[in-house]
């Protein structure tokens, strides 16, 4: 056994699983529909994976680190010329340099073929949310039952008894939703739907803060879950200037009109809340 061959192997080994991990985390849901659906892969829990993913990490780093150090001298040798003076900026280290500086700018640009793998991504975890659903606000399961009730709106008293109802066992109503669900071997979005008063089933109206998530949902998906027809949300819409297309997210009807996801989630509230 030796420092090289260790060093090299450990790199090597290190890499790839960095690679299955960093897989893992680009298709993983975001981490407010992680954590609220109870999201795993292979057993593991979003947190797992990105603690994994680090310390993975940290490893390959110093194992390229200590490679880096063991082959120094045939590193220095790629950047002499054919007189074997040292040069800095050799043609095969302008190159190497240009490629990271054109990835790194088109990637900044937000320019094709840069853009696609993160547009990629997005989809696929938009894709996610619909498949495990969002949270009524980020992080919801880090609220308390009292705090989470007191957004919501629903009584506590009635709510805390579905709980025992459900034979749900919690300390008090100081307990956050991930505790309680942890506790119960259930996920913050099962506590949710049995919190939920039987009233509070049907379309609502959408609250004064916009749900997590819901500047990438379709237009047409956000009529259907508040109860507002889609020509009345046209109509509202085409009044504040804007152009919409039912198919198009709020953030792409936003960025079409100049205007913020946030301007176009406070028209479709106001239509909604009006009589």
């Amino acid at each position: 056994m030796t420092l090289r061959r260790v060093v090299s192997l450990t790199a090597c080994l290190s890499f790839l699983l960095l690679a299955c991990t960093s897989v893992i985390l680009f298709v993983e849901p975001h981490g407010r529909v992680a954590y609220w659906s109870g999201w795993t892969f292979w057993s593991l829990s979003k947190t797992q994976w990105g603690d994994l993913h680090l310390n993975l990490g940290a490893l390959f780093l110093l194992a390229a680190a200590l490679h880096l150090w063991l082959n120094f001298k045939p590193l220095v040798g790629y950047l002499k010329n054919r007189m074997r003076k040292l040069v800095i900026l050799t043609p095969d280290a302008a190159a190497a340099l240009a490629l990271c500086l054109a990835f790194a700018a088109g990637t900044l640009a937000g320019t094709p073929p840069f853009s696609w793998l993160p547009g990629l991504g997005e989809h696929i975890k938009d894709q996610a949310s619909l498949k495990y659903g969002e949270p009524p606000y980020g992080h919801a399961e880090l609220s308390t039952l009292a705090v989470f009730l007191g957004k919501m709106g629903w009584a506590p008293g009635p709510a805390l008894d579905r709980l025992r109802t459900a034979s749900v066992a919690f300390e008090g109503p100081q307990q956050t939703l991930e505790q309680v669900a942890a506790a119960n071997g259930v996920t913050p979005q099962r506590l949710f739907e049995i919190l939920r008063p039987e009233d509070a089933a049907g379309p609502a109206r959408l609250p004064d803060v916009p749900p997590a998530g819901i500047g990438r949902r379709p237009l047409a998906d956000v009529c259907h879950e508040y109860g507002l027809t889609i020509p009345t949300a046209l109509r509202a819409l085409k009044e504040a200037g804007i152009e919409a297309d039912p198919a198009k997210t709020l953030k792409e009807l936003a960025a079409a009109a100049g205007r913020s996801p946030t301007d176009v989630y406070e028209i479709l509230r106001a239509t909604r809340a009006s009589p």
